[in-house]
């Protein structure tokens, strides 16, 4: 707790994004900056003498992409409790960064999606793979269960204050249309400390089990891959895939979390079954569509492409924007707007394989927004 002072939560203060939603008090980053001073000296003196108790934090439902009108829970907390959190999060980050495995990639710094799927298609393309898992855990940051989360920090953590604060924070309770819920489980979605707190909770369940439990007992190769919640297993022989799946849905049971029994599937992904012409399967990481296809000289290769369901939501997402922006700008600057947001489209989806995905989604994408464009008391454009 010697790290939580006026000049590392000034930093932390700076840190966060002015634009974000405000929470249950209202204060913004504008008026907390009017005596930033003074009520960072507050806010010191109250978390010396334990008196600091973080709000309850808001709830909202923002849409999921994939299902039609499916909403995910974003939790909004109090400015002030932003500070701590984010201060909170630098403190677990340097004692859990370094013991993080390697297949690990969400929220962690100097790695990203990118990464994930880069090394994702290396071991499909060097490595024998017969069979993959295709993981998907039902609600994990929803029911991380707060008992078994602070036992696995105790085992990092001997300072007694800065566990206290992290129950408090559990305990805070979520503001939902009015009414105030406790729950001994879940972290919520949007918290400035969730990415870090699931990770850790992750790295106990399913990283350091595959790597020490898992990779001893099986006949082949096999590889975990991971970006929070999302993970894929890859596994040189069929057999051994079937018994990771039993064995996951047990070590999943024995912290409170279960699989989604819909989504998570064995998947045939063989290169050598591929050169014979028999069919594989193929599945989704990341928003991209792994399957099997040819090189300029006809050899088998992993390709990535958007998938379906992702490109589809995108594309709505563009004409819901499309359609309540049209009469609220002019022209140049909602242009300047549209193309920001192609280029982020391009940044993130312009990998290798998927070329022809991305001009699809530009010139679709540009074909709404004409579309809407015309809808304005103006000749057309």
């Amino acid at each position: 707790m010697h790290h939580f002072n006026e000049t590392s939560l000034k930093a932390c203060f700076h840190q966060l994004d002015g634009r974000k939603a405000v929470g249950v008090d209202g204060v913004t980053k504008t008026a907390y900056a009017q005596h930033l001073d003074d009520n960072l000296i507050d806010l010191v003196a109250r978390m010396k003498r334990m008196a600091y108790r973080p709000g309850p934090v808001r709830q909202v439902l923002i849409p999921k992409g994939g299902a039609p009108h499916a909403t995910r829970p974003l939790g909004i907390s109090n400015l002030e409790d932003k500070v701590v959190q984010l201060m909170m999060h630098r403190v677990l980050e340097s004692i859990y960064e370094p013991l993080f495995l390697d297949c690990s990639y969400g929220f962690r710094p100097e790695r990203g999606c990118h990464d994930a799927l880069r090394a994702l298609h290396q071991h499909l393309y060097r490595q024998e793979v017969e069979t993959i898992i295709d993981v998907d855990l039902a609600n994990y940051f929803g029911t991380i269960d707060h008992g078994l989360l602070e036992a696995m920090l105790r085992e990092k953590i001997q300072d007694e204050r800065f566990l206290r604060y992290v129950k408090r924070m559990f305990k805070a309770g979520v503001l939902t249309a009015g009414e105030l819920t406790v729950s001994e489980e879940g972290v919520a979605q949007g918290s400035c400390c969730s990415p870090i707190l699931a990770n850790i909770f992750a790295h106990h369940v399913l990283d350091t089990w595959f790597d020490e439990v898992v990779k001893a007992h099986c006949r082949g190769q096999v590889a975990l891959y991971r970006y929070a919640d999302d993970a894929v297993i890859c596994c040189q022989y069929a057999r051994d895939a079937e018994r990771i799946l039993r064995a996951l849905r047990q070590r999943l049971a024995k912290y409170r979390l279960r699989l989604h029994e819909e989504k998570t599937r064995l998947v045939p992904f063989s290169k050598q079954a591929t050169r014979r012409g028999e069919p594989q399967g193929t599945f989704e990481f990341l928003g991209f569509l792994f399957y099997w296809g040819r090189s300029r000289k006809g050899a088998a290769i992993p390709k990535v492409k958007t998938s379906g369901k992702r490109f589809r939501s995108k594309l709505q997402r563009v004409k819901e924007w499309a359609r309540a922006r049209k009469d609220k700008e002019r022209l140049p600057a909602l242009w300047t707007t549209f193309c920001v947001k192609l280029r982020g489209h391009i940044r993130y989806y312009g990998v290798s394989f998927n070329l022809a995905h991305v001009r699809r989604f530009l010139h679709r994408a540009t074909r709404i927004l004409w579309k809407w464009l015309n809808r304005r008391s103006q000749p057309r454009v």
